[in-house]
């Protein structure tokens, strides 16, 4: 199939949806419109340097240079993730952080040596789409996990502390509410494998559409990232849990306030 390339007055009319809808926020008085310019030209810029960046990484196709690229993204990540649960537990970052690390590091390396197979373990057409997809879902399912039980716990500190003056565990003491997170966690990556194809196609399936790819060879890359996600986001909240179930108890087994 032929690719019909959007040049920049092709992108500058689409634009005009942009612009219909910050009119139809004034009419309606939401008073969006500038949360819209601001996100639109940050969309813009944004991608425009990430197009660059992946043009000089594609071209060069150095290990080192995509492994800094795929550092900054797991760092921006992580950040994001620790900001969304809470800014004051102790080496939160490092553990979000390390947790995220090692799901996208154990999936992609299954994917890579096991599935897609790619010539050079390093090669940016797949390392670099695959480790960012696994990135933002981690990062999203690691900040949902994480906000659930400190949310939780800090809410349900008498019920623990009763728990633990009877004889528990803190591990047993909170193993239902780190359950509950870790399930809260997942719901978005379950609902989206249960209408996946029938409700709704996601965005790698129809930019390999539109890209003209053949549509079974689409699928079965989108299947492949669904179950790439569905690991990977629960081995990020199960690593993302644990450490922040430790760092609400001393060595005394005594429940902190944090």
């Amino acid at each position: 199939m032929d690719i019909i390339r959007l040049t920049l007055s092709d992108v500058a009319m689409a634009l005009g949806l942009i612009a219909i809808t910050m009119g139809l926020s004034a009419w309606q008085k939401l008073g969006l419109e500038w949360q819209l310019l601001i996100a639109t030209i940050r969309t813009i810029v944004q991608l425009i340097f990430v197009g660059y960046v992946l043009t000089i990484v594609f071209t060069i196709k150095q290990p080192w240079l995509i492994l800094a690229v795929l550092i900054v993204m797991l760092t921006v990540a992580s950040v994001v993730s620790r900001n969304r649960i809470s800014q004051k537990i102790p080496q939160l970052l490092l553990l979000v952080w390390s947790s995220i690390l090692t799901s996208t590091t154990l999936s992609i390396s299954y994917t890579n040596l096991l599935v897609i197979k790619p010539e050079n373990w390093y090669e940016p057409q797949y390392l670099i789409p695959l480790v960012g997809i696994v990135l933002g879902n981690g990062m999203n399912a690691a900040a949902i996990a994480g906000e659930r039980l400190v949310s939780t716990i800090n809410s349900n500190s008498v019920e623990i502390e009763t728990y633990l003056s009877l004889g528990s565990t803190p591990e047993q003491a909170i193993v239902k509410y780190r359950k509950d997170a870790i399930r809260a966690a997942l719901i978005p990556t379950l609902n989206s494998m249960m209408v996946i194809g029938i409700v709704t196609l996601p965005g790698i399936v129809t930019g390999q559409l539109l890209s003209g790819i053949n549509p079974l060879d689409a699928v079965a890359y989108q299947m492949l990232i669904m179950f790439l996600l569905t690991f990977a986001n629960l081995v990020t909240t199960l690593l993302v849990t644990y450490g922040l179930c430790r760092q609400f108890f001393n060595q005394d087994a005594q429940l902190k306030n944090l």
